[in-house]
């Protein structure tokens, strides 16, 4: 680890911070419907859509309408992308001359950008046409980034109404989402983007000329636009196979600290705007203080193993220890960026990666894993970190409420069975999807022949794949090859169940907090902004988690890290 490296962590980390706290003023200013310095612009444009759709946005949803509302869209929103994969060979925009993409790995595929995890069992410049690209992958990069940012307000809504019958309205919140806050800002990243050297055209592809004089054909496309939100709204599907580590998608590293930043930024954001909406800034710097804590041991970690290298290099061959482990890194960023922004990508649901995580040391490539395990929220997706994160909130409320034998209280609403059964149910859906679907995967030979690595780090692939799908992250242990009728039908239902089993539980959290009264602070009420509720929620994030994954955690990575150590691999 060198100083540089943890300079440039410092000030990418300071920057995301220093844009956090107006943006997340500004987003909600939106969720509230007041006026911004964008609304004569973008007001206009806002009414045309409830005109063409029928919405009335001044009426408000229940948490029951409000969930059916999400789940028609994403409906509708899977038919539409699955349909237009199939039929990309007779659509305009395909300059390639790309065929149909196979039935199963279109079904993985809608539903992976459906819910906002963009798992990609395929290469974008060699499988999907322009059209695709934009009017499929790009679109829901906004609409699924915008679908968890209207979920997390409903449940923020639930603590800030007392005796509401509604939690708002769902087409409202995704259209003003998407509207006001991910478009206005993906635009000037996107145009940066281009002047750093990321191609936006709609042309295919273009022909060089190598040092032996031989032709070949790169490809290209509207490239800079996907990138953009791809980041901003912690999507991360990438438009090339090798995502950001590909020079046209992250050429630079000034594009990669841009990156890093937008991929942080709305997290954040989102946090800070759940303190100014319940009245209280200090519950949203208490948890983003929490996420920072999380995020930084981890950025700690990962940059520490990958520094150290590779033992069975720098042991037995003599090889110099000062560049690290470089094996699966861009010689551009280093070890330093390469460790930020894989702690930052899976600390977030974004999955967008700059380094194959594959490659990295075993308890470099903990790091992420764990991160994913965790349900990506610190500091999460968009939308998704701040419910997944209040969703662990009330679970140590109530901790601190057996502890001191009162009836537990957040944000003035009592914590009561109703409440407790449904937050357990959430986080206790991602352990039963992961580790059931990792089982039957390395006990069926369909799952083992997909297998780059066998051992340790074989499992490493699997549990990797699956708890990436069930948060809604989308990176890969790129040993895995995913696209098999096997691994696309699985990691698609992982992919629906982490989304949609996760949130309604939580926007039932939402109905039944909005209609509870709030009951005022008193002597006994356990204070949620100070340093005892940051190390409550550190523990019972911790001990909750390290329960549900320790074995299967000992059995991969943990046992690589002692056989490597040992100068051992499989």
């Amino acid at each position: 680890m060198t100083i540089i490296g943890w300079a440039q962590i410092a000030l990418i980390l300071a920057a995301v911070i220093a844009a956090a706290l107006p943006l997340g003023g500004y987003i909600a200013k939106v969720l509230a419907g007041e006026r911004t310095l964008l609304t004569p612009i973008l007001a206009p444009v806002e009414r045309i859509f409830y005109k063409l759709s029928g919405v009335d946005p001044a009426r408000e949803q229940s948490w029951l309408v409000y969930t059916m509302a999400m789940l028609a869209f994403s409906v509708v929103g899977f038919a539409s992308l699955y349909a237009l994969q199939r039929l990309q060979n007779v659509l305009p925009l395909n300059p390639q001359g790309f065929d149909p993409v196979p039935a199963d790995l279109a079904f993985n595929t809608s539903l992976s950008f459906i819910t906002n995890t963009n798992w990609q069992n395929y290469s974008g410049e060699t499988t999907m046409s322009h059209l695709t690209q934009m009017l499929g992958l790009t679109v829901h990069n906004f609409v699924s980034a915008a679908t968890g940012l209207a979920m997390a307000f409903a449940l923020v809504r639930g603590f800030a109404r007392a005796e509401s019958p509604t939690v708002g309205n769902f087409w409202v919140d995704l259209t003003r989402g998407a509207l006001y806050v991910l478009l206005p800002i993906s635009v000037p990243i996107a145009l940066a983007l281009v002047a750093l050297g990321v191609p936006q055209t709609l042309a295919g592809s273009v022909e060089a000329t190598t040092l032996e004089g031989a032709k070949q054909l790169i490809s290209i496309g509207p490239v800079a636009s996907q990138e953009a939100i791809k980041e901003l709204g912690t999507n991360g599907g990438g438009f090339f196979n090798a995502n950001a580590a590909h020079p046209f998608e992250n050429p630079n590293a000034l594009a990669n600290m841009l990156e890093i930043w937008a991929l942080l930024v709305t997290p954040f954001a989102t946090v800070f705007a759940f303190g100014r909406t319940v009245l209280d800034f200090r519950q949203g710097r208490a948890i983003v203080i929490t996420m920072g804590i999380v995020l930084l041991v981890g950025i700690s970690v990962a940059y520490w193993a990958e520094a150290a290298g590779n033992p069975l290099l720098t042991d037995r061959l003599g090889v110099e220890a000062a560049p690290g482990n470089m094996e699966g890194k861009e010689v551009r960023f280093g070890t330093a960026m390469s460790a930020l922004y894989a702690t930052a990508t899976t600390g977030t649901s974004t999955g967008s990666v700059n380094s194959m995580h594959d490659s990295f040391t075993p308890i470099g490539g903990l790091v992420p894993l764990f991160n994913i395990l965790l349900g990506c929220i610190s500091p999460g997706g968009v939308g998704a970190g701040l419910y997944g994160f209040l969703v662990l909130a009330v679970i140590a409320v109530f901790v601190a409420g057996l502890m001191v034998g009162r009836t537990p209280e957040y944000l003035g609403k009592k914590i009561e069975s109703r409440e407790m059964k449904l937050a357990m149910l959430a986080v206790l859906i991602y352990p039963l999807s992961v580790l059931g679907f990792s089982a039957a995967s390395v006990m069926l030979k369909t799952g083992l022949d997909s297998l780059g690595n066998s051992g340790p780090h074989g499992l490493s692939e699997v549990l990797y794949a699956f708890a990436s799908t069930n948060a809604n992250n989308g990176s890969a242990f790129a040993g895995l090859s995913g696209n098999t009728l096997w691994f696309n039908t699985t990691l698609g239902i992982a992919m629906f169940v982490g989304r949609f089993a996760y949130v309604i539980p939580v926007l039932a959290l939402a109905g039944s907090f909005a209609a509870k009264k709030k009951s005022p602070a008193s002597v006994g009420t356990f204070p949620t902004h100070g340093p005892l509720f940051i190390g409550l929620l550190i523990g019972v994030i911790v001990i909750l988690y390290l329960l549900q994954y320790f074995p299967a955690l000992a059995l991969g990575p943990v046992v690589e890290h002692f056989l490597l150590q040992a100068g051992k691999t499989f």
